[in-house]
């Protein structure tokens, strides 16, 4: 079992866990992610590392409280052990020096987009980052972000924090006023098929992480499946991360939809 070492709270429904794993932050790249269960009988639930340590062996894990079992872990606390967790999983990021790399990542999915900012700007590159939040409170990892980024731009949907405006936005601002290489997107599905356009528009290499749609972890279930250039993909074994401009975005929202209405009943009966 894995002992949480830490736990940080960024809003009422998002859980900073610091969780003992010397083997995996030896091993861990930016883009990799954990196996989590919670219980004997818990279902595996795929967690993309956002940091590790490894003095300390710990990796650093984001969770958002979205049914049953992400609202079990971040229900456990400091001294609490995890029952499973395995990893390094998925593909790594392919980092290289490229010039000019704009990352833009959503709500949780900045989480995941910290070691890959820090991986460019390890690797010699110039990083802006565009961070987005709907409001204030959202915002996280801001301090982390700007410690491997040239450039931090936060956009809000109220204008509680940062600018008032979508992350497309500050990401136009950034494409208009210099020359972008290279952009990566990580958040909710809706906002990298935005950002995805956007990119397209400009001929820029864009990826985006798939993260969020992953269920098993190993290819088994074939819950991950997305279209990508016309071709079936698995997240999880292909991935996480793909072309943003070949993924069929559409059809990867419907699919995250499906089991929306169980996981809703089950939630009302978790103790």
């Amino acid at each position: 079992m894995n002992r949480i070492l830490d736990k940080r709270y960024f809003s009422e429904k998002v859980v900073q866990l610091e969780v003992e794993a010397p083997l995996i932050a030896k091993a861990r790249k930016p883009g990799n992610f954990v196996i989590v269960r919670v219980g004997e009988k818990g279902e595996r639930m795929p967690l993309t590392i956002s940091a590790a340590d490894v003095k300390r062996g710990s990796i650093t894990l984001v969770v958002q409280k979205m049914g049953v079992s992400s609202t079990k872990l971040c229900n456990l606390n400091v001294g609490d052990c995890i029952t499973d967790l395995v990893g390094p999983l998925g593909k790594a990021t392919h980092i290289e020096k490229v010039g000019t790399v704009l990352a833009c990542g959503g709500g949780v999915g900045v989480a995941p987009l910290l070691p890959i900012v820090q991986g460019f700007k390890d690797a010699g590159n110039r990083v802006v980052s565009v961070l987005a939040a709907r409001s204030k409170e959202l915002v996280i990892l801001e301090d982390e972000i700007q410690r491997y980024s040239d450039e931090v731009i936060v956009m809000t949907d109220d204008g509680s924090y940062g600018r008032k405006g979508l992350v497309t936005e500050g990401m136009e601002e950034v494409i208009k006023r210099e020359n972008v290489d290279m952009a990566v997107t990580i958040g909710p599905a809706v906002m990298m098929k935005f950002c995805a356009l956007l990119t397209r528009q400009y001929e820029i290499p864009t990826i985006a992480s798939l993260n969020a749609i992953m269920v098993d972890g190993t290819g088994m279930c074939g819950a991950c499946r997305v279209t990508v250039g016309g071709k079936t993909k698995f997240t999880c074994i292909d991935g996480p991360e793909f072309d943003a401009h070949q993924i069929d975005f559409d059809e990867m929202m419907r699919r995250l939809g499906g089991y929306k209405s169980i996981e809703t009943e089950r939630m009302k009966n978790i103790g």
